[in-house]
């Protein structure tokens, strides 16, 4: 069974449904005891990040994830991957999980142009820095689907795949050990989001 993560936030049902056609056994849960039962867990996000933040702790599984990180893989989905860092600054300063190392600041400050719009939203090519399992049915530089504002910062060392915004190397994807996270939305990204995510699956 995947555990995914239900906080109220997040494009639950659309990720389900992705998981469904992959022939994937979802479950949308906040039961602690679910997660501890789930093959994998996968911690999705919609909005801003003390917001999330707020209702992840509200729910009293940040402890669960944190205890589960270590058995089993774990993969964030935008917000969801922002809140694997330390800290993010969207509209103040807050901690996050503390999974993988590193920071989520906004996107705009650090354009080379003033043409593009923030948030970055639509299609961008992936581009593997760092080979890892979760690119099993992934080719370099398919494109996948991205709507953010903020993005993770000061994470080289955890960085797997990147897309160029502006300028702006944008870690798409990311990894510390059982955990990875996913800048994009996989379950909006057409095939090449589905192969991603059945390869966590398998993982």
């Amino acid at each position: 069974m995947i555990a995914i993560v239900d906080y109220g936030v997040g494009n639950l049902f659309s990720l389900s449904s992705s998981l469904q056609a992959l022939g994937f056994a979802p479950e949308i849960t906040r039961d602690p005891a679910r997660l501890r039962a789930a093959e994998r867990i996968i911690l999705p996000g919609v909005g801003a990040f003390g917001d999330a933040k707020a209702k992840l702790d509200a729910t009293g599984l940040g402890p669960v994830l944190r205890e589960e990180r270590e058995k089993k893989p774990l993969l964030g989905i935008c917000l969801g991957m922002q809140l694997l860092f330390d800290k993010g600054f969207e509209y103040g300063e807050y901690a996050g999980l503390g999974f993988i190392p590193g920071e989520v600041g906004s996107l705009k400050p650090d354009l080379n142009t003033s043409t593009l719009k923030v948030p970055h939203m639509g299609w961008n090519s992936l581009h593997i820095v760092k080979d890892d399992p979760l690119f099993r049915y992934f080719r370099d530089g398919e494109y996948v689907y991205y709507v953010h504002s903020y993005y993770a910062k000061n994470c080289a060392d955890s960085t797997l795949a990147v897309s160029d915004y502006g300028g702006v190397a944008v870690p798409g994807a990311v990894r510390r050990e059982n955990v990875w996270g996913t800048q994009f939305h996989p379950e909006k990204s057409g095939d090449a989001g589905l192969r991603l995510l059945k390869a966590f699956c398998e993982l």
